[in-house]
């Protein structure tokens, strides 16, 4: 059993917002599956296909896609790839933390 620690933002505001405001339940699914396992690896990046986010979190890979392009453009998530076929690394940002960069 791995203990997470989860910053009170994201239930006590990101949450809302994204199920809420945004309406993207989705949305905040995912970004808490990225932030699990990139926690897990200590470095706030992973590199995941979108079927194995939809195989983990129950979702649909359209969904998937949505929510994925939802976190982009709210600057929760960065993707870099090699190439257009690679599967993409996504970083988990902290937009609410002092840091330019949103690392913790």
């Amino acid at each position: 059993m791995v203990n997470l620690k989860i910053d009170p933002y994201i239930f006590d505001t990101l949450m809302r917002d994204l199920c809420g405001h945004d309406r993207q339940p989705s949305a905040f699914l995912v970004y808490l599956f990225l932030y699990r396992w990139t926690d897990a690896v200590c470095n706030h990046t992973i590199a995941v296909s979108l079927r194995d986010i939809a195989e983990a979190t129950g979702l649909s890979k359209r969904s998937v896609q949505s929510a994925i392009t939802r976190l982009h453009s709210r600057k929760l998530i960065s993707i870099r790839r090699k190439s257009i076929t690679d599967i993409p690394a996504y970083t988990v940002l902290f937009p609410w933390r002092r840091h330019s960069d949103g690392t913790p």
